[in-house]
């Protein structure tokens, strides 16, 4: 009988279809690349989610998070997120967080969880999600910088400490070497980071339509990166792929 995931299952047989629907996987970060990673997962089959993110959607996102519509400005990303889920697989089942994850943030994960998905920003909150996956034994896997990049084929899945060029996957590997951390799987990028013009006002403070919290925090920033359609996309359905890959084997 046919259903939503007959061609899925042509690839990866019943087995692997069942697998995926009882898997739950926790997604830290739903935007350029988050957003991706859930939309990959989902459709794939992946049938339980905790999704991870305190930020509303906001102008700006329109370039490259799926999630983000004219529409959808002003709302939660993890609400946005949970409801487009639910319209691909109504039984699926999500749990939303719309919080900013960080060491003193309250425990989310348990052993109920099969993997980790880290598409965060800040250094902080990547390392405390590497040590409380270490501490669970959870899979993880950890996106690697995607802003101010213009070529999608120069991304590769790889140990953190096999990395090179990407200026974030240097300052991860020094904060968790420091903490006796041995490895770690990452997305990253070879191709070497574009400068953003910096004549340009890239913070979304003008003519502004998202909302005042937003609006600041896109302000505040001290360095917006650039970033474009094809590539956080590319790199949250890679990781997408590697999770399934990882949860049918």
């Amino acid at each position: 009988m046919l259903n939503q995931f007959s061609r899925t299952e042509l690839l990866i047989g019943k087995e692997g279809i069942e697998k995926l629907n009882k898997s739950k996987v926790a997604v830290f970060g739903i935007g350029g690349v988050g957003s991706f990673v859930v939309e990959g997962l989902v459709r794939a089959g992946v049938g339980n989610f905790i999704l991870v993110d305190d930020d509303k959607i906001c102008l700006t996102n329109l370039n490259r998070q799926i999630i983000a519509t004219r529409e959808t400005i002003g709302e939660s990303k993890v609400e946005v997120a949970k409801k487009r889920i639910l319209s691909i697989n109504p039984n699926a089942k999500v749990d939303a967080y719309q919080e900013f994850f960080m060491p003193d943030s309250k425990e989310i994960l348990d052993e109920t969880v099969d993997y980790i998905v880290d598409s965060v920003d800040t250094v902080t909150a990547k390392i405390e999600l590497v040590v409380r996956a270490n501490k669970l034994n959870i899979p993880i896997i950890s996106c690697m910088g995607t802003g101010n990049k213009l070529d999608p084929t120069k991304f590769e899945i790889t140990d953190i400490y096999k990395t090179s060029i990407c200026p974030l996957a240097k300052v991860m590997r020094k904060e968790l070497k420091n903490r006796g951390i041995e490895k770690l799987k990452v997305l990253y990028s070879k191709e070497e980071p574009i400068k953003p013009d910096e004549t340009l006002d890239n913070s979304c403070k003008t003519g502004c339509v998202c909302p005042p919290e937003t609006k600041r925090k896109c302000a505040n920033r001290n360095q917006v990166p650039g970033s474009i359609s094809f590539v956080p996309s590319v790199a949250g359905l890679i990781i997408a792929g590697e999770v399934i890959k990882d949860l049918i084997k």
